[in-house]
């Protein structure tokens, strides 16, 4: 018999697709609404293929995505909210990410372990070159990084404390999940978000929909090749991890010198253990930014050193409940204080 660990590891790859195709097809969303039909109602409901549709729920059940109860299903109670569209910690759009844009490149994994990823990749695009290709992939993309950030961003704009910031430059804010989340906890804020022409119009769409008006506006531009605009308080959400350190450190010494005097610097990453032993989800991700990006994801102390370097301090390490955790730092008052 296969050990539990290694089966569920081998047959990932079925339970992932099959999560993409029943979400594409309103399993999960009839699920929610209708919870404990048969395989053949769900059919019949959603106008599929009914030995298709039975084979898909055996193996979401298995893997305990789904409850069964003979041949009735509902959603599992701790993954339901990950399912629900109408939830706001609905996770299928980085699901669709995965299967739409980083399957496909895990096939140079071989290449880097032979040859290196800068020879492997050395006729490849750059990173957001291919993931912003054509307004379908920078959806995809934006809906993935929504999905992961907006529901925990609640929690890391309270950990973060904003009550004292005026304007918030959101580096890499992609359609505004954090400033969304800290513009509606602190209605002094505003908030700036600076990332690549294609986004705009993904963030004003966001910004309607949330009733935001002129409190999230948008800068285009490369915060390779331009500086960053000023403000006092400066986001990274997932935006190191997809560098190396030196890269890193520029950006954040950019923010640095965008940054009013006694302002503050805010790292929002997935952190690996001091050890680097994991957490899973971190390990994975730090795979993925091999293949995807030119990043890795790090330790709290990692970045606490990266701060530091920058010339920030009071660096500090708030933890959430949930993946994705926050680093702070402050600019002094003076350089006398530094």
């Amino acid at each position: 018999m296969i050990p539990a660990n290694l089966e569920r590891a081998v047959y990932g790859m079925y339970a992932t697709h099959a999560l993409h195709v029943a979400d594409r097809h309103g399993v999960f969303e009839h699920l929610a609404r209708h919870s404990g039909d048969s395989a053949d109602k769900i059919a019949a409901a959603l106008a599929v293929d009914e030995d298709t549709l039975g084979r898909l729920l055996l193996v979401l059940s298995s893997f305990g995505v789904l409850d069964a109860d003979g041949e009735r299903y509902a959603l599992a109670a701790d993954v339901r909210p990950y399912l629900d569209r109408e939830d706001p910690r609905y996770l299928m759009g980085f699901v669709d990410h995965l299967i739409g844009d980083t399957a496909d490149q895990f096939g140079r994994l071989s290449g880097y372990l032979n040859a290196g990823k800068a020879e492997t990749d050395r006729d490849t695009p750059a990173p957001f070159e291919a993931i912003y290709r054509d307004d379908e992939s920078v959806g995809r993309f934006l809906n993935a990084m929504w999905g992961l950030s907006h529901h925990v961003s609640h929690e890391l704009a309270a950990l973060a404390d904003l009550s004292d910031s005026r304007q918030l430059i959101d580096v890499g804010g992609a359609s505004g999940p954090f400033s969304v989340a800290a513009l509606h906890a602190f209605p002094q804020l505003r908030s700036t978000v600076f990332d690549l022409p294609q986004v705009g119009p993904h963030l004003a769409a966001r910004a309607t929909e949330h009733e935001l008006g002129d409190r999230l506006d948008f800068t285009a531009g490369d915060f390779f090749a331009e500086p960053l605009p000023a403000g006092d308080c400066f986001a990274f959400g997932y935006i190191l991890s997809d560098w190396d350190d030196e890269t890193c450190a520029a950006l954040l010494r950019k923010a640095y010198e965008a940054c009013l005097p006694g302002g503050q610097v805010l790292i929002m990453e997935r952190l690996f253990d001091d050890d680097r032993s994991g957490p899973l989800a971190t390990a994975v991700m730090n795979l993925s930014m091999h293949v995807e990006t030119q990043g890795r994801h790090r330790t709290a102390a990692e970045y606490l050193d990266l701060l530091r370097h920058a010339g920030f301090v009071d660096g500090t390490v708030r933890r959430s409940s949930g993946e994705k955790h926050l680093i702070t730092g402050r600019r002094a008052e003076s350089e006398s204080e530094r």
